[in-house]
This record gives structure tokens, sequence and C-alpha cells, in this order.
């Protein structure tokens, strides 16, 4: 499989507003090189640990995204070189990024994940809950000091059902929408509708995304 091939087919397709998020979790550093030596410079992680060894060993020009779900006790080994958490789905995470980020002296982007799909087994807020996020880091703003709400992530429903997964999509896009209306301050600053991978990446850019996370596509199956 070659790597530059496929990034270089599927940039081609991306509209110029939509960032590419390359999912390099569980390959090897030669592939991601393979991939940053073709241009590609945004790289997502699911794992802490795995995400820290790679940036420990590749050049500093990368900016690391964690996709995946943050324990609370993982993200001091993060918070010196990320770039954007992806699955922030709790307040008790939220400060603790914030918390960790202060004594860095830096500040660090966030999305906020919702819950649109309906397995149970996935992570993320519902409505109520984003809700209650937001009037927390508007009543106590210098709590989060150090984080920036930069938009909304969320997965749709692991199915062959388009019709379905293309609901879930525009009832995240329907939130996000809400989320602009807000007034931005400090600590919120949306821009960034992260949802589609390799499998849906396509329908979720057609339901307004404008970050998709793509891996198989890219570096082939795991």
């Amino acid at each position: 499989m070659n790597i530059e091939q496929n990034l270089t087919r599927i940039k081609s397709n991306l509209p110029k507003n939509v960032t590419l998020v390359a999912v390099s979790k569980t390959k090897p550093v030669a592939d991601l090189m393979e991939a940053y030596e073709a241009g590609q410079r945004i790289f997502g992680e699911n794992k802490v640990q795995e995400m820290t060894e790679k940036w420990e060993q590749m050049p500093k020009d990368i900016e690391w995204h964690m996709i995946g779900h943050v324990q609370t006790n993982k993200v001091k080994y993060m918070i010196p070189y990320v770039k954007l958490i992806h699955g922030v789905d709790s307040l008790k995470l939220l400060k603790e990024i914030n918390r960790l980020a202060k004594r860095w002296r830096k500040t660090v982007d966030c999305l906020l994940q919702i819950h649109i799909a309906e397995e149970e087994t996935k992570f993320g807020l519902d409505e109520k809950e984003l809700e209650e996020v937001l009037k927390q880091i508007n009543i106590d703003g210098s709590e989060f000091e150090n984080i920036r709400i930069v938009g909304l992530m969320g997965m749709a429903t692991f199915t062959d059902n388009q019709e379905q997964i293309k609901r879930e999509f525009l009832h995240l896009k329907s939130i996000f929408e809400n989320l602009l209306n807000q007034p931005t301050t400090q600590n919120l600053q949306p821009t960034t509708l992260s949802m589609g991978m390799s499998g849906d990446y396509q329908l979720a850019i057609d339901c307004g995304s404008n970050m998709v996370r793509i891996g198989s596509s890219i570096f082939g199956t795991r």
C-alpha cells in the first residue's frame, strides 16, 4: 500500500476548508514518516502513551491530536505537546486539562465530544450535559483560563445504514450551529466540527464537517 499515493488521492478530493487528521494509531513511526515526507503534518492517536513515544521520535513541526477517550490520570503526559484534544466528554476532564495546562503556562485547544450514535459504548455528552458544561465555563471562566473550546466532535453509529449516519451527522451539525450562536469568549471560540472517518468522511463533509479523521484509507487496515 502506497501511503503517499493514498494521501494525494484523499487530499485532492477534500474541500479547501476541511482539515485532514491522519489517524496513525498502532502504525509504526516508519509509516508516519512516509506520510510526513508526503506533506502530512497532523496526526491523530487514541492512546496517550503511544502518541508520546511517537512525539519523542518524530519532527517537532507535527500537530498531535488526541482522538481517543482520555483518562484524567493520563492527561499530564500529553499536555507539553498536544495540539488538540478531540474527546473531551466531562467537566472533570476539562478541569484536569486546564489545571495541567496552567502548570505548563499554555492554552490547550479542546473539542467537546457529543454522543450522537445509537451505541451505548460510544462516549460523549448529551445536549443537556453540553449545556451544563458551557454554563460552568461561563460562570467560572477563571477555572478554565487555560483551555479553549474550539468546536465539537462526534462519531456516528457503526452501521451500513447511510440514512441513519446522515441523520446523526446532521443532528451534530445543528448542535454545532447552536454553539456558533453563543457569544465567543476567551474559553469558547468554536470553528471546528470534527466528524467523519475512513468509511463515512464524504458523507460527513456533505453534512458540514470541516475536520475528518482518516486512518485505514491512508495507512491500510490494522
